[in-house]
């Protein structure tokens, strides 16, 4: 059924392409191939009604207009000013930063989107190249569930309902908003828009938002209030730093508290031990708890008091939690069961159809090549080139259907067409195709060589898309923004690095491992520069390692250029990132920890191996990590929000760490954190 539904809707578009008047219903049921196998009239209707709806929804504008001026029936055809595609002209410099800008969805949901642009562009002539400056890796990722249906609201200007639940907050609440576009901030996607329960402008995580959004197609569109920004609005979502609290830390440890002190004084060193002092700027009392507590006995609150309180209740409900036994509430949580694998679907069929008559027309075109791009086997593009085979103008005679040589796609998997210029100019962007190129091109502000084309090839490029795309998209497009945070000392590190990648030369680096909580001196071969989840990253060859790295530039804290070449050692290549990252290895420990509602942030920050829900509206997850003292660092940093289910020494550790920590806060005051204050 599939394969007859996208022969005749490819007969439908042609004939409709073709024609320069209206035809009625009746005049395409008699003359386009495949509606005849319609029993009834009112079937035929529902047949045409459907192939009419999946041809608009793939990009396709059917105009309705009077077919029969005598009666004053309506009729069909499509423009072929609104099918294809306007003629971009594209510079160099401009079709480089286009490839950057659709590598940037390599591995999200709108990745083929993209890649469908570029193959479109490419049709028409544009000299775009995805895989073009391979030294650069902008990235994005789509991971929450709810960014797809999200992303189509915001497309289709309709309102939306979830659940959503607040941070720290046990129940979910019933949300209804009118959204005016989202937006990537720090890693993480926020929605922004009008919450029509509260009567005021909201903004919502999507990571936090539970079940499934439904899509409110009735009723007013959206309005989205002119001149409204909607990086400003996500972005004063955050409340900022009002106070401060005198904190001692253990010499050589605590460094991300160090690294966003205010102030830091070097204490008294007793040969490598000691205290020092730091000023540390916190929002509110359990912000500063957490931070503090998550370095365990290796960093102890001075003042104020009522921090030293809270801190000291909370190391105590920890170390008593870890000792706990079980409470049933959830069993150990198997793989997610997978989805039932998905048939070939006619809609994607005939777009691909649509998009390989005009690419290969001219071209030397091969199987393979249109395989891979499409991520389908060699038989199945041969299949796909004997359906086109069958389709034509009506009339359906030899001089009417397209010609395909199937003999050579079998024999030497070259693709020969022809007969077919009414399919011979690429069709115009979709919405999701042209949005995602244009939002792409926002990423490449993070980089360093987009600084010197950010008001040449950026700008223009993004002109003359949303030119080409039309209003709507451009409208789409200022609707989803990225913005990549980052202060003059990063960007610093990313120029000398990108320098350094350019020149082909070694590079020192005195770097802070997050997991660790460790400083250690490395040399590193550049090999590119990635910007991802919101954050900056050096990949090269770690001699100290012997392997590829990716590096976290604001965590490198000192970078020499060394005066001697790069040498990457031969077989040794990138990583491949569609999983992120993060690079997960078997030798990793795997831990399972029980998570209060409150503590439900720790599936959405990290990734899970699997994550099972709980009585009273907790969690069961499972991480997998290459170093457990991150873990243990992560338990005291959640307290009583979290109990450590396995493995039994590490649930072990954290009590006995907690302990420690305890004991630089007593009844009177007097423990070691407040003595070495004086």
């Amino acid at each position: 059924m599939s394969r007859r539904k996208t022969e005749r809707q490819l007969n439908l578009v042609i004939c409709l392409l073709s024609t320069r008047r209206h035809l009625t219903a009746q005049e395409i049921r008699a003359t386009v191939y495949g509606y005849a196998e319609a029993e009834s009239e009112s079937a035929f209707k529902r047949m045409f009604e459907r192939d009419k709806r999946e041809l608009r929804d793939n990009g396709i504008p059917i105009q309705v207009g009077t077919g029969d001026a005598v009666s004053g029936e309506e009729g069909y055809r499509i423009s072929r000013t609104d099918y294809e595609l306007p003629e971009i002209e594209l510079l160099p410099d401009e079709a480089l930063v286009l490839g950057l800008a659709a590598r940037a969805w390599r591995y999200a949901s709108l990745g083929e989107a993209a890649a469908n642009a570029l193959f479109k562009l490419r049709s028409a002539g544009v000299p775009v190249d995805g895989e073009a400056a391979p030294g650069l890796t902008p990235a994005m990722r789509t991971d929450e569930p709810a960014f797809g249906p999200v992303w189509q609201a915001v497309r289709d200007r309709r309102p939306i309902r979830f659940d959503y639940r607040k941070p720290g907050q046990a129940e979910v609440e019933r949300r209804e908003i009118e959204p005016w576009g989202i937006v990537n901030l720090r890693g993480h996607w926020y929605v922004a828009g009008h919450d029509r329960v509260r009567g005021s402008r909201r903004v919502f995580r999507l990571g936090r938002i539970r079940g499934e959004v439904s899509v409110l197609r009735t009723g007013p569109g959206v309005v989205v209030p002119e001149g409204v920004d909607l990086r400003s609005v996500v972005a004063g979502h955050r409340a900022e730093p009002e106070r401060a609290a005198t904190v001692r830390v253990r010499t050589g440890a605590a460094h991300e508290l160090r690294r966003g002190a205010l102030r830091v004084v070097a204490g008294e060193r007793e040969g490598s031990d000691g205290w020092d002092t730091l000023t540390l700027p916190y929002t509110d009392t359990p912000d500063l708890v957490r931070r503090v507590a998550s370095f365990g006995s290796r960093a102890a609150v001075v003042e104020p008091q009522d921090a030293r309180a809270a801190i000291r209740a909370h190391l105590a409900a920890t170390a008593e939690r870890q000792g706990a036994e079980p409470d049933g509430g959830g069993a150990p949580p198997g793989g997610a069961p997978s989805a039932p694998a998905r048939g070939p679907r006619s809609a994607d069929q005939l777009r691909r159809l649509l998009m390989l008559v005009p690419y290969a027309l001219g071209r030397d075109v091969r199987v393979p090549e249109v395989a891979a791009h499409f991520g389908l086997s060699e038989k199945q593009v041969v299949s796909d080139l004997s359906l086109l085979w069958m389709c034509g103008l009506p009339g359906y005679t030899p001089g009417d259907l397209i010609d395909v040589d199937l003999d050579a796609a079998r024999e030497t998997g070259e693709i020969i067409i022809g007969n077919a210029e009414a399919l011979a100019q690429p069709l115009r962007l979709t919405a999701d195709e042209a949005a995602s190129l244009v939002v792409g091109l926002s990423l490449l502000e993070a980089l360093p060589e987009a600084e010197g084309l950010e008001g040449s090839a950026l700008k223009r490029v993004g002109e003359k898309l949303r030119s080409a795309a039309g209003a709507a998209v451009a409208s789409l497009a200022d609707a989803v923004q990225v913005r990549v945070e980052t202060d003059e000392g990063v960007a610093e590190t990313q120029r000398r690095c990108a320098d350094a990648l350019e020149s082909g030369q070694r590079l020192h680096l005195r770097y802070l491992s997050g997991y660790r909580d460790q400083v250690t001196e490395r040399d590193v071969d550049p090999m590119g520069l990635v910007v991802q989840d919101g954050h900056r990253f050096l990949e090269g060859y770690c001699h100290l390692r012997g392997d590829v790295r990716l590096f976290r530039l604001d965590r490198v804290l000192d970078l020499v250029v060394l005066p001697y070449a790069a040498e990457v050692p031969e077989g040794v290549g990138r990583r491949d990132l569609s999983s992120g990252v993060l690079q997960r290895s078997e030798r990793d420990v795997l831990v399972t920890l029980d998570l209060e509602p409150s503590a439900r942030w720790v599936t959405e920050d990290y990734v899970c191996e699997s994550v099972a829900e709980r009585s009273g509206g907790g969690v069961r997850a499972t991480l997998r990590t290459p170093v457990p003292e991150w873990v243990l660092r992560l338990v005291l940093r959640l307290g009583p929000e979290c109990r450590v289910v396995a493995p039994a020494a590490l649930a072990e550790e954290a009590a006995a760490e907690a302990g420690r920590a305890l004991a630089h806060y007593t009844l009177d005051g007097e423990g070691a954190g407040a003595r070495s204050a004086r």
